[in-house]
């Protein structure tokens, strides 16, 4: 069985690390690299870095960042934000990503995930799914949460990974921000649909979210992000909190 992950990420917006509630209202965060470093610190499994307005601004993600971020952590690296080519995975890589995110352009050109997967191989390509329970179903949202999808989360949960994808970052966007738990309902069915890692994202305000997650759903990595950037809950702590409740975590 798969030891759980816990995943702080950095959502990216003018160089800085910021947080919002349900994808609006953002709020600075604080240093991105200053943060990476601390995470590292505290027993961070892996690191996630959301240049979240690129897409929307049609610009690619700040590379310079991500070296910077990168030359500081010996932790698993996950990079996402504007990349829409081949190129643009490498331009990640280069940098210091050990995986890469794409989100809406995943959507725009599905054979993209198939691409990259043949090219850097399956464990290098997370397909990012925001998801929302609109018109009585979860559905896929794009555009950093802005723009609803015909797809539903399920259905479209199963074709990345045919694509390719080697893992999903769920994040429910009506949880997002909220700090009142994750969505276990959405994690539950589409972890029961594909044989690829879940990362259940969106919700975390506690400790005992995190247990939740990992006893009621078969997600194998948590990721939070105001809960750390605020000193809410340090990893270390969280994680001798879940070995009590007989979790193995890293």
């Amino acid at each position: 069985m798969l030891k759980k992950r816990i995943i702080p990420c950095l959502d990216i917006k003018n160089g800085r690390t910021v947080k919002g509630i349900n994808f609006t209202n953002l709020i600075d965060a604080g240093d991105p690299v200053a943060l990476a470093k601390q995470y590292v610190v505290q027993g961070a499994d892996e690191l996630v870095f959301l240049d979240i307005t690129a897409t929307i601004e049609s610009r690619k993600t700040l590379y310079s960042l991500v070296h910077k971020i990168s030359k500081n952590i010996n932790i698993p690296f996950t990079v996402g934000g504007g990349i829409t080519s081949i190129k643009d995975v490498r331009s990640c890589i280069s940098a210091g990503a050990d995986k890469v995110s794409i989100n809406s352009a995943a959507i725009n050109n599905p054979k993209l995930i198939s691409e990259i997967a043949n090219e850097f191989g399956s464990q290098c390509v997370v397909v990012a799914i925001d998801t929302k329970h609109h018109d009585n179903c979860w559905k896929v949202f794009i555009n950093g949460g802005r723009t609803p999808t015909h797809l539903t989360t399920i259905k479209w949960a199963k074709k990345v990974e045919q694509l390719g994808a080697g893992e999903i970052l769920l994040t429910s966007m009506n949880n997002d921000g909220t700090k009142n738990g994750y969505a276990l309902d959405i994690t539950q069915q589409v972890a029961e649909k594909v044989n690829i890692p879940i990362i259940a994202s969106g919700g975390a305000g506690k400790k005992e979210h995190f247990k939740d997650v990992f006893q009621k759903t078969p997600a194998t990595g948590a990721l939070a992000a105001s809960i750390f950037h605020f000193g809410e809950l340090k990893i270390k702590n969280l994680k001798t909190y879940l070995n009590t409740k007989k979790i193995a975590v890293r």
